[in-house]
């Protein structure tokens, strides 16, 4: 890569940048080569010989050497607060090498010791994430006896991946007075749910100003530095103070601050429309009354609502029924749905297993037996996750005009005939999950997320798994998931009028240049293939993502024509 032109000036002071000799990944001009961005506007794009009659006019011309140029990918659900102390805790995920349970007790015993040279009273609490029993031989989780043993007595939050449950150390559920609460296991594991987790997650957060602003932008600069322009923040009470979602909007408001646009909303149950007025002007920059305001839990931790009693259901943990946890009823939901349609914003939930579906379907019917489905429609509601959808659920979704935000990566990392799901629910079950080809091509609006910490910010392996579904009907085409993972993220904002998603001219230039050793073409049975020339038929290319194919590496990452994340000299 090189970089031609006079020298480079600060960020801010830069108002035009040519990209030249690439390629363009733009319906607009399917064989563009090079791209102008003037005053964070996409002005121009076309053929390598055209521009260079622009080269004298730029302030900054990047030479791509082959790059390509694509729009900046939109994670629509991500908790900042949570990513940004998962970078600087234990990491107990596969992705960090800890694939047994004695991996996992050494990794927290040596996060321990460190800890140990900056606090020896052992009163901060060492924070450890992503922990996955059913990805280990073992099979068996963590328990508060691990936990004080190998952390030596210490205060100790060990979230499962899924961040529906914990274990705790004996010493954190005295300090959080965890014992007379629901949710906590009396048979004395450790492992926290419901009202128990959400009471340890408040003191567990009640971090400095300091390391809350530092968390927010270790988040944000990781995304930045994956493609991602934007994010969907998904902010509620047991993650993060309505104060923090306040300063982590000002923070990312103004392009010039180089850090990813951030779409708030906050997950808090409204009763009538004056509860969702009152949140409203209190934080008068939210897109939605949505997000993770849950319905039911996670499949991970059993707390997902089901119809059938999950396969490999336990005594515990504490007590958790058989089919998991409802946590609204259709009464609820359709309230709330109601007070967010009258407040004119966007409502919405959490929700995973079949039977939440079911009543958060029940609440769409009662909402528009009151008011008629014009007024579900007018708002854009948005569901979250939503891994179980068979028919009726699909027709309630298309009839009241419900977005949904989806997480690939979630079939990729926890689903198929071998992975979680199937151990948690039975084969049959888990083949039902994602079903993402009878969503789009239902023309139910779809935005892809990472709902991180859970799974890495990494928007290819969101593109990618929707190309390699265990059930081959309900794969997509990569066109398709590439702008559900661009596009569909403002969409599912209202931003989308803005040209937000697209690179052509008048377009607000969101973009990130990647190297990918290969491009690829989508071929009329939906498959990529490696770029032909003769075959390209005028279709605009992306990375090959074909299994064994090397990862695109992000080159810089744009927003309103601001870098955020730059490796050009």
């Amino acid at each position: 890569m090189k970089e031609s032109g006079r020298e480079c000036p600060r960020v801010q002071a830069v108002t035009s940048t040519l990209y030249r000799n690439g390629v363009v990944h733009s319906p607009a001009d399917p064989f563009a080569e090079a791209l102008l961005v003037d005053d964070g506007v996409v002005t121009w794009l076309g053929a390598e010989d055209t521009a260079a009659g622009l080269a004298a006019r730029a302030d900054r011309v990047i030479d791509l050497d082959g790059a390509l140029v694509t729009p900046g990918f939109v994670d629509a659900h991500v908790h900042v607060l949570e990513t940004g102390l998962a970078a600087e805790s234990v990491d107990l995920s596969a992705h960090a090498g800890v694939t047994t349970h004695a991996a996992a007790l050494d990794a927290l015993a040596a996060g321990a010791r460190e800890l140990d040279g900056s606090d020896p009273g052992g009163a901060e609490v060492l924070l450890a994430f992503g922990w996955d029993e059913q990805a280990w031989p073992e099979r068996r989780p963590l328990s508060r006896d691990d936990l004080d043993a190998a952390c030596g007595g210490r205060p100790v939050y060990a979230s499962r991946v899924d961040g529906h449950s914990a274990v705790v150390s004996s010493a954190l559920a005295r300090v959080a007075g965890l014992e007379s609460l629901p949710g906590w296991d009396p048979s004395g594991t450790g492992v926290v749910t419901g009202e128990a987790h959400h009471a340890v997650s408040g003191v567990v957060r009640q971090v400095s100003p300091g390391r809350r602003s530092r968390a927010y932008r270790t988040a944000l600069a990781a995304a930045a530095a994956r493609g991602i322009v934007g994010l969907h923040e998904m902010s509620e009470p047991n993650m993060d103070t309505r104060d923090g979602l306040r300063e982590l909007v000002a923070l990312t408001a103004d392009p010039a601050g180089a850090l990813p646009h951030v779409v708030a909303y906050r997950g808090e149950l409204c009763e009538t429309p004056d509860d969702a007025r009152q949140l409203l002007a209190d934080l008068p920059f939210l897109t939605g009354i949505a997000g993770d305001l849950c319905a039911d839990g996670s499949i991970g931790s059993r707390t997902a609502a089901l119809r059938q009693p999950y396969a490999d259901v336990l005594p515990g943990p504490a007590g958790a029924p058989a089919d998991g946890r409802l946590f609204l009823s259709a009464e609820e939901i359709a309230a709330h749905l109601a007070a967010c349609s009258a407040a004119g914003t966007q409502g919405g939930f959490h929700v995973i297993g079949d039977r939440a579906m079911d009543e958060v379907v029940r609440g769409l019917e009662l909402v528009a037996d009151e008011h008629g489905p014009s007024t579900l429609r007018a708002a854009h509601h948005r569901l979250e996750h939503a891994l179980f959808v068979d028919a009726s659920a699909l027709a309630a979704l298309l009839l009241y005009g419900v977005a949904l935000s989806v997480q690939p990566a979630f079939d990729s990392t926890f689903g198929g005939s071998r992975g979680m799901y199937a151990g948690r629910l039975g084969v049959a079950r888990a083949s039902n999950l994602s079903p993402f080809a009878d969503l789009a091509s239902a023309g139910v609006p779809l935005a892809f997320g990472s709902d991180t910490p859970v799974t890495p910010l990494d928007p290819w392996q969101g593109v990618r798994a929707t190309l390699t579904h265990e059930d081959t009907t309900q794969r997509i085409s990569a066109r398709s998931a590439f702008r559900a993972h661009t596009r569909g993220g403002w969409r599912l904002a209202g931003l989308d009028h803005t040209g937000a998603g697209e690179l052509r001219v008048g377009a607000p230039a969101h973009l990130a240049v990647w190297r990918a050793e290969q491009l690829a073409v989508q071929s009329a049975e939906g498959r990529l293939s490696q770029w032909n020339p003769e075959a390209r038929a005028g279709q605009p290319l992306l990375p090959d993502l074909s299994e064994g194919a090397p990862e695109p590496q992000c080159l810089q990452t744009v927003r309103d024509g601001v870098v955020l994340h730059d490796t050009f000299d």
